[in-house]
């Protein structure tokens, strides 16, 4: 009988090692900066597409069909900003459940975090969404202002096949270099790794997790915009913190639309898995993970990841069936006349010089606000008009993003210095006719770099800060040091210009709040002084605005004034003809 027990007793320790030594299989998903990209349909262009969440959606049943693995569907933010679908729902058809909470609690996703572009949608959009949305959205460094207390869920805990998994949200804190307080009224943003350490920590002594997963909205490149390692409440903190801050095991990006896939050390000498996706739904992130749990309970965790293409899977049917009547309410939304164009503009111009594209934002912007003088730029890369009916949808064309409209306050001297800034970022120092007019990325041996992306140039600057300004004639001299070239020869309508006197300018809220850096680096303002600069704010974005500003004429004839010109002309007539064979192959 006691050798009966025997066997027994040796079976189920036989056993319970095998229960223990078990390995689980996750397939972690993770979206990010899909900016309103649900239907694979181009609202603006009025046009099928093969990327969407709907195809998405193909890969995801996929994956939970798969019986041999739990599946984690993330979000990593910049969901409601980019295109007229949510636009539409975040502030034309207000009423109900936002068709984002409605898309991502359908698709079943665990988390997500909170993006800037979320924010810049304003309270009455987000503070919604966190009531509607079935899971936790997340930014542990977005306080309440004047405490430590997160204005979000700092981070959740998820329970998938028997395992305990910590997922940790963290935002850029850069938000206040670009968009208008009281859009983030009663928030701060604190540093990323600052916020890390304090999280990490306490998930650790509290949670006890088997896996511990950071999702940030942030970029990997700490370097950008001329910041370093050391630089408080970096823009683009994530493999800083995944460097720094021990304890993850797997770091999630966004925000820069880069594509990530790669390995890093942190300082105890653990790899950390670190991925993102691109944006638009275009290319997602999937993480296959093994975790096998040793019968002394340690843990054995092996991770490969891919970066997949939307377009390799056909559209969900039937997450396009659920939809459907948002799709149509959309379309039908984007297709409402507002106005005639008498001639066709094109940002392809607004590259080179002054431009039809330009200047009617310019006259939109001064009409609004009186100002003296107005600074623009093109917002989009390649985009167009054409002459005829103007719909709803072209002003997603004509102005990309929801930024206010800010009246401020400028001296002579600092609208000088912020036009050499700009133009010193979007122009070359040109040494003869043969050389580039644009100001494009170059190699040692001074070839234009091209993009391994789409196989484009490289401009070294975004060409959406790109800024001109209207209201003022003056030259660009591209033959001069950076600094020296803009000349200012007097208002447009003949009145004298003093670098000692103080002038109104209509500037969008993103310039205002020190966006691109026109007004910190080039006109010299401290970033905390510049909301003191500014004498008015629209309460609305400017793009609705413009629409009504069109809707108003019925009639519009876009006009140049070629108010500013580029010298020598010769060498920038040459310069132009190439860079434009260049970038667009015409």
């Amino acid at each position: 009988m006691k050798k009966y027990f025997s066997k027994i007793a040796l079976f189920l320790i036989f056993a319970v090692s095998l229960v223990s030594a078990q390995t689980v299989k996750l397939k972690i998903i993770e979206t990010t900066d899909t900016h309103g990209s649900i239907f694979p349909f181009d609202f603006v262009r009025a046009k099928k597409v093969n990327y969407s969440l709907a195809n998405i959606e193909t890969y995801v049943k996929r994956q939970r069909a798969d019986s041999n693995q739990t599946v984690v569907l993330l979000s990593d933010g910049d969901l409601i900003q980019g295109t007229p679908v949510v636009y539409y729902y975040n502030f034309v058809d207000t009423n109900g459940v936002h068709l984002y909470a409605r898309v991502m609690n359908y698709m079943k996703y665990d988390a997500a975090t909170v993006g800037n572009h979320d924010i810049e949608a304003g309270h009455k959009v987000y503070d919604k969404l966190v009531r509607q949305f079935n899971f936790p959205w997340m930014a542990a460094n977005a306080v309440k202002e004047g405490t430590d207390i997160p204005y979000f869920k700092p981070y959740t805990i998820l329970h998938k096949a028997g395992l305990k998994i910590a997922v940790l949200g963290l935002i850029t804190p850069a938000i206040p270099n670009w968009l208008p307080p009281k859009i983030y009224s009663g928030m701060e943003f604190q540093d990323m790794i600052e916020s890390a350490h304090k999280w990490v920590k306490i998930i650790k002594e509290k949670e006890k997790p088997d896996l511990l997963i950071g999702m940030f909205h942030a970029g990997v490149d700490y370097t950008y915009g001329g910041e370093t390692a050391d630089t408080y409440k970096n823009e683009n903190a994530s493999l800083l913190v995944a460097q720094e801050v021990p304890g993850f095991d797997i770091v999630l990006v966004g925000h820069d639309h880069h594509g990530w896939n790669r390995w890093v050390t942190n300082t105890k000498g653990d790899s950390v898995l670190l991925m993102g996706g691109t944006h638009a739904a275009r290319v997602f992130a999937a993480i296959s993970a093994e975790i096998t749990k040793e019968k002394d309970g340690a843990l054995i965790k092996k991770f490969s990841g891919k970066l997949i293409q939307s377009k390799n899977f056909e559209p969900d049917s039937a997450f396009l069936s659920k939809f459907r009547k948002d799709f149509e309410a959309v379309k039908n939304y984007v297709m409402q006349p507002i106005g005639k164009f008498t001639r066709t503009i094109s940002t392809r111009e607004s590259l080179f010089g002054d431009s039809r594209f330009v200047d009617l934002i310019h006259t939109i912007q001064l009409d609004i606000s009186k100002a003296d003088i107005s600074f623009a730029a093109p917002l989009s890369f390649d985009a167009e008009i054409k002459k005829g009916e103007v719909y709803v949808k072209d002003m997603f064309e004509l102005y990309h993003y929801e930024n206010f409209l800010y009246t401020m306050q400028l001296s002579g001297r600092e609208i000088k210095n912020y036009l050499e800034y700009s133009y010193g970022r979007w122009f070359n120092t040109m040494k003869d006719s043969n050389d580039d007019l644009i100001n494009f990325e170059k190699d040692d041996s001074g070839n234009v770099v091209f993009s391994d992306r789409n196989h484009t140039p490289v401009l070294k600057y975004r060409f959406y800060n790109f800024d001109c300004a209207e209201g003022i004639n003056y030259t660009v001299d591209v033959s001069k040091p950076v600094g020296q070239r803009v000349n200012i020869k007097g208002f447009s309508d003949g009145s004298p210009f003093s670098l000692d006197s103080m002038y109104t300018v209509a500037i969008n809220s993103y310039r205002g709040n020190g966006g691109g850096g026109h007004l910190t680096a080039g006109a010299g303002i401290a970033r905390e002084k510049l909301k003191d600069r500014i004498v008015a704010s629209t309460d609305r974005d400017l793009r609705n605005y413009m629409m009504q500003w069109i809707k108003k004429k019925k009639i519009v004839t876009p006009t140049v004034d070629y108010n500013w010109k580029v010298i020598p002309v010769e060498w920038a007539k040459k310069g132009k003809e190439k860079d434009f064979k260049l970038l667009f192959g015409k």
